[in-house]
């Protein structure tokens, strides 16, 4: 089954200030997006990647420029404000023969062909899934004022990554069934979630680490250094 990515790329990266956004700065030599590029191409089931990116973009066909991927590298679109939106204006680019869709942020650039090719397995068996880590912490639900309302069992609970994977036509119904709501989906599975979906959880990756700030751009350089 084909598998197209929706590589999500419109985000100002204003935690991680600088003057061009974050998944434009030279990491290795190269734009952070090519390095996320180049991760997602160890997966062979992944024919197509669609990127997303903002309106009056000026660094995305220069970063690109010359690359040669295993996958075909669609023209860009843009998206919107809310990730939401985003997913949507890309879902509607991708060819109609990708029948599996996942959805990736362009600043998690470390994702292993092992997470690749679980989260893919476990979507094709169950028609959705994302991958996930065990919470270490103990977590507080509180209130508006601060007030602890109770303590959730920690091993129910996972930190979720990306890429979300579900089958096309799933997510083409959640976005109808959600359409006054899209902007309240602060992540895809949620997206699913709402519309009664099922998701699962695959083996998800601590060095699958979103990149936000200058810290963790630190620890990018670091990972790459020892040939990640």
């Amino acid at each position: 089954m084909d598998v197209g990515i929706l590589l999500l790329a419109a985000g100002s990266g204003s935690r991680f200030g600088g003057i061009i956004p974050k998944q434009y700065v030279q990491v290795h030599d190269k734009p952070l997006l090519m390095v996320t590029l180049e991760h997602l191409a160890r997966e062979p089931r992944i024919t197509v990647v669609q990127p997303v990116i903002a309106q009056g973009d000026e660094h995305f066909s220069d970063a690109i420029a010359d690359v040669s991927l295993p996958f075909d590298l669609l023209p860009a679109v843009y998206g919107g404000e809310a990730r939401s939106i985003s997913m949507q204006q890309g879902l509607k680019a991708l060819p109609a023969h990708v029948e599996m869709v996942a959805v990736h942020d362009a600043a998690r650039p470390l994702p292993s062909a092992a997470l690749l090719a679980d989260v893919i397995d476990t979507a094709e068996q169950f028609g959705a899934a994302v991958p996930g880590v065990p919470v270490t912490d103990t977590i507080k639900r509180i209130d508006e004022q601060g007030k602890v309302i109770d303590t959730p069992e920690r091993s129910c609970l996972r930190a979720v990554q990306t890429p979300q994977v579900a089958r096309r036509d799933w997510f083409d119904q959640a976005i109808s069934m959600e359409a006054k709501r899209l902007h309240m989906h602060t992540d895809d599975a949620s997206l699913l979630e709402a519309a009664g979906f099922p998701v699962h959880i695959s083996r998800g990756d601590a060095m699958n680490r979103k990149i936000t700030t200058a810290e963790d751009m630190i620890w990018l350089h670091r990972q790459l250094e020892v040939g990640v």
